[in-house]
C-alpha cells in the first residue's frame, strides 16, 4: 500500500511540475545573455511593481537591461508593457519615464497600457504593435513562461533575463515560487488562447 501512495504522490507531483518543465522546453535555447542575444527589431519589457517614485528595484533592472540592448544596438525601439491603471502606479508610464531618462529618445519606445498578463502583452504587440520577432525583457525566474507564450503566439521570440538573485534575494525567491502556479495558466492560455482583457490600443 505505501508503495501505491508513493507512486500515485509521485504521479501527481509530475503532473503539476509538467506546465513548468514545458516553459522551460518551450524555450529552450532562445534564453540569453545580453551580449549573445541576436537583434530583434524591438525589445518587450514586461511590467512589475510601480512606485511613486518610480520603477520597483525589480522593474528598473528590466529596464536597464533594454536600454544596454538599445545601446548596443541589438534592438531598435522599445515597448514598454504593463498595467497603467492608477491602482498600479501608472506602470508603462513610469516605464517610459524611466527610459527617457536613461538616454533612449521617446520616439524609439511605445508603450502598450492594458499589459495585466503575460499572454494579453504577447497577442496585443502582436497585433497593435505588428511586431513579429522580438527579445522579451524580464527577470530570469519569469523568462521561460515570457519566452514560450511569445512564441505560442507567433512571435519569434528570444529573451534576456535579469538574474535577480544577488540584489533582490526575497523577490526572486518568491517569484520562482510563483512560477509553478502560473506555469498552469500559461499552458491553458496557450492552448485555449484567449483574447486579451482589452483588444483596442
Amino acid at each position: 500500500m505505501g508503495w501505491w501512495i508513493a507512486g500515485v504522490g509521485a504521479g501527481a507531483c509530475a503532473l503539476a511540475l509538467a506546465p513548468y518543465a514545458w516553459t522551460y522546453l518551450a524555450s529552450a535555447g532562445r534564453r540569453k545573455d545580453p551580449g549573445a542575444v541576436p537583434h530583434r527589431p524591438v525589445a518587450v519589457v514586461l511590467g512589475a511593481a510601480a512606485w511613486k517614485d518610480g520603477p520597483s528595484p525589480l522593474l528598473a533592472r528590466r529596464l536597464d537591461l533594454a536600454v544596454r540592448l538599445y545601446e548596443d544596438g541589438r534592438v531598435g525601439r522599445i515597448i514598454v508593457s504593463g498595467d497603467n491603471r492608477e491602482v498600479s502606479g501608472h506602470e508603462t508610464d513610469t516605464m517610459t519615464a524611466y527610459l527617457v531618462g536613461r538616454g533612449v529618445p521617446a520616439d524609439r519606445i511605445e508603450a502598450d497600457r492594458y499589459g495585466y498578463r503575460t499572454w494579453d502583452t504577447c497577442v496585443r504587440v502582436r497585433d497593435l504593435h505588428g511586431v513579429r520577432a522580438a527579445t522579451m525583457v524580464t527577470q530570469s525566474f519569469h523568462l521561460p513562461r515570457t519566452v514560450a507564450l511569445a512564441r505560442a503566439a507567433g512571435i519569434d521570440a528570444v529573451g534576456v533575463g535579469d538574474p535577480s538573485l544577488g540584489a533582490r534575494r526575497r523577490s526572486t525567491l518568491i517569484g520562482y515560487a510563483r512560477e509553478v502556479g502560473a506555469a498552469v495558466k500559461a499552458l491553458r492560455d496557450a492552448v485555449l488562447r484567449p483574447a486579451p482583457a482589452h483588444e483596442e490600443a
